[in-house]
């Protein structure tokens, strides 16, 4: 696993380095409560594209709209069977992901082409996170669409996830900046005692947002 994670550090910490000159590890602290907020060196809006500040600014109108296309199209009961994980405003103190590994599903509200899909849930996955060099990074290990990518402090109810999407039998993930197409961008929050989710706001395909939830894998 080393070696895609140091993949993923050299292609999200480029970005970073035409800003600045170093990315700053996450604090140490983190893993005891709330992050502290980034220095401007290598925080998360000096590394991000301007498409995905954009995308993290508008988090809460993108779910307003996905919201709303998923009941106008007939999908209402499904959106609350779902409950506290698709509720924007959810989000709790302390959003630090732990290091492990976690069972991880995704969740599509709304849709970008107008169809009747404005909603799908789907199974359980695996994910990993992982802490290296002073950074945490976040995999979805399998499924057809995987994203890979690098977790940084912000504030006391969120973390930012930037990464890029991995497709099919891909091994490798694009670097971040390179492919809008694939540049992903999200906030990680707690929702509840050993449980999170990844809201990823106006992704390139398919839906307004996904929402991907993550609970400690204790199967092994």
């Amino acid at each position: 696993m080393w070696g895609r994670n140091k993949f993923i550090l050299a292609a999200l910490a480029l970005p970073a380095l035409a800003a600045c000159n170093t990315v700053p590890p996450v604090p140490r602290s983190v893993a005891d409560g709330p992050p502290s907020p980034p220095s401007s060196d290598g925080s998360w809006r000096a590394t991000a594209t301007e498409a995905d500040k954009l995308r993290i600014r508008s988090w809460y109108s993108s779910w307003e709209a996905a919201l709303a296309d998923a009941r106008a199209k007939g999908f209402g009961a499904q959106v609350d069977r779902e409950g506290i994980l698709l509720h924007p405003t959810a989000a709790l103190p302390n959003p630090h992901l732990p290091a492990g590994d976690y069972k991880c599903r995704t969740v599509k509200v709304g849709s970008q082409s107008g169809g009747t899909l404005g909603f799908i849930a789907y199974g359980w996955f695996r994910c990993r996170v992982s802490a290296e060099q002073g950074l945490y990074s976040l995999v979805k290990l399998t499924g057809s669409q995987r994203p890979v990518g690098l977790i940084f402090p912000d504030n006391l109810t969120r973390q930012v996830f930037l990464g890029t999407l991995e497709l099919g039998d891909e091994k490798l993930a694009v670097s971040y900046g390179s492919d809008r197409m694939r540049d992903m961008a999200g906030l990680v929050e707690r929702i509840g005692d050993n449980r999170w989710r990844l809201v990823l706001p106006a992704p390139a395909y398919e839906s307004l947002v996904d929402v991907i939830e993550l609970v400690p894998d204790t199967s092994k």
